[in-house]
């Protein structure tokens, strides 16, 4: 009599294991991605609240503490934890262009997920001008890659889904950006959006940020925007003159970071080359320098000065895009994990407070916002991306078709200095996987030929 029982279970333990494996382990992967997303992005916050203490009560401290800092988080990624580097999107574009699980490996593993979480800390406590979106991309999309070990037939596809989901799941939980989060796998990450691949990545991007609404709550990033009343007569030629002037410094900074042989000096090149740890040394000390003539406001993401301007409640000299700007180069150029979205919205905000000058007629809050995205979409030349994520952190719906346009324009004008910035970090990881499993040269290779490699990505 026990037998049909029998059966019924074993019928019923074999399909609950069966969804288990195929649904229940990415549902808590997605959990788990936005768990640590949140824990992150309070521990970036203690890290940078602790520098700042140490900076107010003696505001020389940064020109020791620094250099130090970058040094060391330098030091340790290149001694430990190599593909933890710069912001991380980079890496995981590689990941899914290229595929293959040793590249996933290499770049997507858990060591380099603690390493990105550890180092960006020593480097925010630092002071340097680093964000944490772009390293929560790369952790989230690491967390799911590395779920396929539990997959029983695991194949490319399944990789490709998981690094995809996990790292817009990141985004969006990072920011309490969803419809960013979406955006971003398609614009960005993949430039293509597969059916197969939709469920899955909007999915991830649910359950991500159902944790992070349970323990922030339903919040905006950068709080509400209130735009009342008619828009100006001057919003038209404002919107080409901010996407015009964010697009050239967006590019210039593009440029700058990717074409470092063609404006460094060459016994700083030869430092950068032969003794990175030390290069990054006098980096720090330059960050630590602008820092102090800027009075401290150029330490950190500059979230705290971007909010503030959007609130009314905070003067910024009309200085301060420029001097956050080369804190921003300084802190990039020696490859330290740090991501460049919230210190690109707080040159952005600085943009829109100097050209205020220009439109007095305008809202500055309205000003703010449309440089912020402009600059976001110069330096990332993904205007979809930039016009949702900022059109989320502000609140700025009642802007959606300025942004969009200053969004477009500042992605062209960029252009014209140099290409998609990730795209062409992402395509240098992925022309050394190719020289690393290519065969060995039958000849020395011309030093000319792979001069463009030599560049630490970051």
């Amino acid at each position: 009599m026990f037998e049909p029982f029998q059966q019924f279970h074993g019928r019923t333990y074999r399909h609950a294991r069966r969804l288990m494996r195929k649904y229940g382990v990415f549902w808590i992967g997605a959990i788990v991605v936005g768990l640590i997303a949140v824990l992150y992005a309070r521990l970036i916050d203690l890290g940078f609240d602790l520098f700042l203490r140490m900076e107010h009560t003696y505001f020389w401290l940064p020109i020791f503490v620094t250099p130090a800092a970058c040094a060391l988080s330098v030091w340790l990624t290149r001694r430990y934890f190599n593909g933890a580097e710069g912001s991380g999107i980079p890496q995981v574009i590689a990941t899914l262009q290229v595929g293959g699980e040793r590249m996933g490996e290499k770049l997507l593993s858990l060591p380099v997920v603690a390493g990105k979480i550890v180092i960006s800390l020593i480097a925010i406590i630092g002071g340097m001008t680093i964000g944490r979106e772009g390293p929560t991309v790369q952790v989230g999309s690491a967390i799911m890659f590395n779920l396929r070990r539990f997959y029983p037939r695991a194949n490319a596809l399944i990789d490709r889904q998981l690094a995809l989901a996990g790292a817009a799941a990141g985004l969006s939980a990072a920011f309490n950006t969803p419809l960013a989060g979406i955006v971003f796998a398609i614009e960005e990450l993949t430039r293509s959006f597969e059916a197969r691949a939709s469920g899955v990545v909007i999915t991830g991007i649910v359950f991500a940020g159902i944790v992070a609404l349970a323990i922030n709550g339903n919040y905006t990033y950068f709080g509400s925007m209130n735009v009342t009343g008619p828009f100006p007569n001057t919003m038209a030629i404002a919107v080409v003159v901010t996407a015009i002037v964010t697009g050239i410094a967006g590019g210039i900074f593009g440029w700058l970071l990717l074409n470092t042989r063609r404006w460094m000096p060459a016994k700083l090149l030869n430092m950068r080359a032969d003794y990175p740890v030390r290069f990054a040394a006098l980096c720090g000390l330059a960050v630590a320098v602008i820092g102090i003539v800027a009075g401290g406001k150029t330490f950190g993401s500059g979230y705290t000065e971007a909010r503030g301007l959007l609130d009314g409640g905070q003067a910024l000299s009309v200085f301060y895009p420029l001097l956050k700007f080369a804190s921003m180069v300084g802190s990039y150029l020696p490859g330290i994990p740090g991501g460049i979205f919230a210190p690109s919205l707080s040159i952005g905000a600085g943009i829109g407070n100097a050209l205020h000058s220009l439109f007095s007629s305008m809202s500055l809050p309205m000003l703010i916002g449309l440089a912020m995205v402009g600059y976001l979409a110069g330096v990332t030349q993904s205007p979809i991306t930039a016009f949702v994520i900022v059109m989320e952190m502000i609140n700025g719906h009642a802007l959606v078709i300025s942004l969009m346009a200053t969004a477009l324009i500042s992605s062209r004008v960029s252009r014209i200095f140099t290409p998609p910035l990730y795209e062409a970090l992402s395509e240098r990881y992925a022309a050394q996987a190719h020289a690393a499993t290519a065969p060995p040269p039958e000849t020395e290779p011309d030093p000319h030929a792979t001069a463009h490699l030599e560049q630490h990505p970051h």
